[in-house]
C-alpha cells in the first residue's frame, strides 16, 4: 500500500538510508513558518525541493508493503449497464461500486482542474487494488468511509522507513510511530499537504475513498505530468511508491482494467493475499472496532483515534471477503418522489426533475444513500454539465433529486434509470422524451407589400420570424408553398415562383429551419406572365401557419400632361 504519507521502504541498508533522508524531511516540513504548496514542496525562503522533485524515494506511501498478487490470465467481463445486476465471473475484474464511484468522481474533477494531467480512472483502481485491494473488498459505508481502519506497518525503522508520530495518532493511532492510513495508504505527513474532500461534507479524511481516491488523483498529477505519455506515467507511480516491482504490478492492474470491468456490490470484492514483504505482521487489515471518536481539535481533519489499533502479527485470512453491513443494507427499494412528466423540445433545457425517494421494505426514508442517475437509450440528452451520469445523496426525508437534464438534438423517447449505488436492488426506470422544435407563431418582419411586375422579380424577400409561447424559436423545421388560394393549399401552377440550383421554376421549399434568432429568409420570388393576387403559405414544426399576399400587375401607363397654351402676343 503505497501512495505518499511517507515512503515505504525495503529491509537493510536502503531502508537505512530513506529512513534518514525520510526524517530529516518530515522534520523540515514541521519547522517554524514552513508550508507546502500543492506538490508538497517548502515554500519557506531558503526551503529545499521536495523530496518527489529530488529523487528522494520517500512516496506517498512511506513505500508500506503492497500486494502482489496479478490481474486474472483471462480478460475481465465486459461492463454490463449501469444499473442491472453485477457480471457473474472472478470478483477480481469486479471492482465494488462505491469504489467504483469514487475513481471515477475523482477522475472527472481532475479532467476539469488540470486537464493536461489526462489521468484515466482506471490509474486510481490499479492503485486501489494494490494498496488496499479496494478497500479490503469494498468494505465501505454508504459516505465511502471505510469500515474498520486500513492500516500499514508502524514505520519503526525495524524493515521500514522510521517516521516518528506526526499527527498524534489522529489518522492511524499511533502516536509513537506512522502508518500509512486508508483505502490509497497515505501517511499522516503527506495527507497532511495532499489530503482533498471529494465528497464535500467538509472534511479530509484518508479514510474516506472519495477523499482518499481525489487526493490520490492530484498526487499523480503534481509536477505538470501527462499520463498520456509512458515516462510521465511511470514517473507518477513511482512517485507513489519508490519500487520497479510497485511499477510493473501497478500497469498489470492498469491494462486490466482498460479492457474492461464490472460494478460489484460493495463488501462483495476479493482480497488479495501476496504481499510484498515477507512479514505477516506488516498486514494493513482494518480495524474492526466502533466508529472513531473525533480528534484533539488542532490535529489534521477530525477523523478521531480508533479504539483498538490493529494488532500486529495477526493476518485476516487472504482472499476472504467479508461483507460488513451499511447504512445502504436498510434501504428495500426505490420509491418515486413526485416527478412530473418529463419533456422538453429538442435543444431546451427539462423544467421537471427526477425525484427518487430510498426506503426500507417498511416504507420508512432512508437517508445518506447514494443514488445514481443514468441516462439510457439512443439519446444525445444529458445532464446540465454534460454528463450523463450523476450521482445525488438522499437527504434526511430519504429524497435524492437528479440534476437538470438538458436535450439534445435527437428526438424520442429514453430512459433515466435509477439506483443505489453498492446495493443489488431494483433500479426505477424514468421514461422521458424530446420533441422537435415548434413555433405557436409567425409573423413577417416587414409590412412593406409584395407586387411585382409579369416576367419580373420581387423586390424583397419574405422574411418571417417564429416564436413559441412568445419566446424566441429556434430550429424549427418549416416549409413554404405557393398555394392555390386560400381553400385550396395544392401547389399552384402559375404565378410566382422560386427557382432551385439550376435554374428552374419550383413552387414549394422543404427542408427550411429558422436560425438562432427565431428568423426565416426565403429565397427570391420571380413571376411569370401571369397577373393577379397570389398566396405564400409557411408552414412550421407545431402548426404555425403565416399567409403571405402576392401580387403580379403590369406597371401603371404614364400619363401625359397637357401642353401649356401660349401666351397671348403683346
Amino acid at each position: 500500500m503505497s501512495a505518499q504519507f511517507g515512503r515505504r521502504l525495503r529491509k537493510g541498508a536502503v531502508a537505512t538510508t530513506v529512513a534518514a533522508a525520510a526524517v530529516a524531511a518530515l522534520s523540515a516540513s514541521q519547522a517554524p513558518g514552513v508550508t507546502v504548496d500543492d506538490s508538497g514542496r517548502s515554500t519557506a525562503a531558503d526551503a529545499q525541493p521536495s523530496p518527489d522533485a529530488t529523487g528522494d524515494d520517500s512516496g506517498a506511501t512511506g513505500n508500506s508493503p503492497y500486494y502482489t498478487d496479478l490481474p486474472p490470465l483471462n480478460s475481465p467481463s465486459p461492463a454490463p449497464t449501469v444499473g442491472t445486476p453485477a457480471a457473474t465471473g472472478p470478483t477480481e475484474a469486479g471492482i465494488p461500486a462505491t469504489v467504483l464511484d469514487a475513481y471515477k468522481q475523482a477522475a472527472a474533477s481532475l479532467q476539469e482542474s488540470k486537464p493536461g494531467c489526462n489521468l484515466p480512472w482506471e490509474l486510481l483502481a490499479a492503485i486501489g487494488k494494490v494498496e488496499s485491494g479496494q478497500a479490503r473488498g469494498g468494505r465501505v459505508d454508504a459516505d465511502g468511509n471505510t469500515i474498520g481502519r486500513i492500516l500499514g506497518p508502524k514505520l519503526n525503522g525495524v524493515g521500514f522507513a522510521h517516521i516518528s508520530d506526526t499527527d498524534g495518532g489522529a489518522y492511524d493511532g499511533d502516536s509513537v510511530y506512522d502508518r500509512a492510513v486508508g483505502p490509497m495508504q497515505f501517511i499522516p505527513s503527506t495527507w497532511e499537504w495532499a489530503g482533498r474532500d471529494g465528497n464535500d461534507d467538509g472534511k479530509k479524511d484518508p479514510n474516506n475513498i472519495y477523499d482518499a481516491a481525489l487526493a490520490a488523483g492530484h498526487y499523480l498529477c503534481r509536477f505538470g505530468w501527462d499520463l498520456s505519455t509512458q515516462s510521465d506515467l511511470n514517473s507518477a507511480i513511482l512517485s507513489y511508491n519508490h519500487s520497479q516491482d510497485y511499477l510493473n504490478t501497478v500497469l498489470s492492474w492498469l491494462e486490466y482494467y482498460r479492457k474492461g470491468t464490472h460494478e460489484i456490490p460493495d463488501g462483495t470484492g476479493s482480497i488479495p493475499g501476496n504481499r510484498s514483504d515477507d512479514d505477516s505482521g506488516a498486514n494493513p487489515s482494518p480495524s474492526p472496532t466502533d466508529p472513531p471518536t473525533p480528534s484533539t481539535p488542532g490535529t489534521p481533519s477530525t477523523p478521531g483515534t480508533p479504539s483498538t489499533p490493529p494488532t500486529p502479527g495477526t493476518p485476516s485470512t487472504p482472499g476472504t471477503p467479508t461483507p460488513t453491513p451499511t447504512p445502504t443494507d436498510t434501504v428495500d427499494h426505490l420509491e418515486d418522489a413526485g416527478t412530473a412528466k418529463l419533456t422538453a423540445q429538442a435543444g431546451d433545457t427539462f423544467t421537471k426533475r427526477i425525484s427518487t425517494r430510498a426506503e426500507t421494505s417498511a416504507g420508512k426514508a432512508v437517508g445518506k444513500v447514494r443514488v445514481r442517475f443514468t441516462i439510457v437509450g439512443d439519446t444525445d440528452t444529458t445532464f446540465t454539465g454534460g454528463e450523463s451520469v450523476a450521482t445525488v445523496v438522499t437527504n434526511s426525508s430519504g429524497v435524492a433529486v437528479a440534476p437538470i437534464l438538458k436535450a439534445g438534438e435527437k428526438t424520442g423517447e429514453f430512459t433515466v434509470r435509477a439506483t443505489v449505488v453498492g446495493r443489488a436492488i431494483a433500479g426505477l426506470d424514468y421514461k422521458a422524451s424530446v420533441t422537435e422544435r415548434v413555433a405557436d407563431t409567425l409573423a413577417r418582419t416587414s409590412e412593406t407589400a409584395l407586387t411585382c411586375t409579369p416576367g419580373g422579380e420581387f423586390a424583397e424577400q419574405v422574411e418571417v420570424k417564429a416564436t413559441y409561447d412568445g419566446a424566441v424559436a429556434d430550429g424549427v423545421a418549416a416549409t413554404a408553398t405557393l398555394i392555390t388560394s386560400a381553400e385550396d393549399a395544392t401547389e399552384n401552377t402559375k404565378g410566382p415562383y422560386f427557382k432551385d440550383a439550376d435554374g428552374k421554376t419550383v413552387r414549394t421549399l422543404t427542408g427550411l429551419e429558422t436560425d438562432a434568432d427565431g428568423l426565416l429568409k426565403l429565397p427570391k420570388l420571380y413571376a411569370d406572365d401571369t397577373t393577379g393576387t397570389f398566396l405564400l403559405r409557411i408552414n412550421t414544426s407545431g402548426g404555425a401557419t403565416l399567409t403571405v399576399e402576392l401580387t403580379v400587375a403590369a406597371a401603371p401607363e404614364p400619363t401625359e400632361s397637357a401642353s401649356p397654351s401660349a401666351s397671348p402676343s403683346a
